[in-house]
């Protein structure tokens, strides 16, 4: 009879444990899954300003918008590009969190899979749900990359250039009522935008276009985010990043009509980012953050496994 009852005790005893550890699993995982309000990442890339230009202009004259937003949003006044300083290379590195210097004219692949191609795999979504849209058409590579298992698969829906790789460059003003249709007929989760005029007009060695341009686009950030919040996909669901594939020389290493070296001007970027999840009216300048971290930090946001990837998350900028 004791020892019946000894039994009886004792499985009481493990089925309320098992019971007890059952329900804490339940909540570890509820509480995981609604770590973070995000459920869609809208990175825009504005394609070589320097920071002296933008963030470190004496009263920061180009970019209002940016600096009025800043009460919604994080900044980093240190973040880097530590690999190759030009568009390809750039735009990979933030997408797929490897740096590697992959051809510029878009004649290369990235040798491993973006944030885009790896979210789509994690969640089965359709290719409509994931998009690079970018003025400049050699950008198209980014929904692609080398790597066997993954080359030609899970790839994202793309709208560069004037019609696709090697068709050539188009205005920023189109890509961005492009951006707009997109959003509003497909509600995707997680979009590249390419803005190239700040570039092109460096490259035409153009100041004043150069400074219109950086002007232009920082306004072109705030009708984003004024779209982001009129839409019920998501408003208040939304976090909106933007950062730089490379800055330009310094004076003393030619001047802001080129780029593509390790001086300063090309190496020193942006990092602005604004959504539920992130901190307001903050500046951040310690942490050494780079251009690879995005791609950790987008994974993060939008709760999937990102393999590969060499950057980490810019646990900072989070509240």
């Amino acid at each position: 009879m004791y020892k019946a009852m000894k039994k009886i005790f004792l499985y009481s005893i493990l089925s309320f444990f098992s019971l007890s550890c059952s329900n804490n699993d339940t909540d570890a995982q509820t509480k995981t899954e609604e770590k973070y309000q995000t459920k869609n990442v809208v990175l825009l890339v504005v394609d070589g300003p320097r920071i002296s230009e933008t963030w470190e202009a004496a009263n920061k004259e180009n970019i209002p918008n940016r600096v009025n937003l800043l009460s919604q949003g994080v900044f980093i006044s240190n973040f880097k590009n530590n690999g190759t300083t030009n568009t390809n290379p750039g735009h990979s590195a933030m997408c797929s969190g490897i740096y590697e210097n992959i051809k510029n004219n878009g004649t290369e692949l990235p040798g491993y899979p973006s944030v885009m191609q790896q979210w789509l795999k994690f969640t089965g979504a359709d290719k409509t749900k994931a998009w690079v849209i970018a003025s400049k058409d050699k950008l198209e590579v980014l929904n692609d990359c080398k790597l066997t298992d993954w080359k030609g698969k899970f790839q994202p829906s793309v709208d560069c250039g004037v019609s696709g790789n090697g068709s050539g460059y188009r205005e920023d003003a189109v890509t961005m009522t492009n951006t707009k249709e997109v959003m509003k007929k497909y509600s995707p989760n997680l979009i590249v935008i390419n803005l190239k005029d700040v570039d092109s007009n460096g490259h035409a060695n153009n100041w004043d276009g150069y400074i219109k341009a950086i002007k232009t686009t920082d306004a072109s950030i705030k009708e984003i985010w004024d779209y982001i919040q009129s839409l019920p996909a998501y408003k208040d669901k939304t976090t909106l990043i933007v950062s730089n594939d490379h800055g330009r020389h310094i004076d003393a290493n030619g001047g802001f009509a080129e780029h593509g070296d390790d001086c300063a001007g090309c190496r020193h970027i942006e990092f602005f980012a604004m959504g539920p999840d992130f901190k307001k009216n903050t500046t951040i300048s310690t942490g050494n953050y780079e251009q690879i971290d995005i791609a950790s930090t987008i994974a993060e946001l939008l709760r999937f496994p990102l393999q590969y990837a060499k950057g980490k998350v810019i646990k900072d900028a989070f509240k």
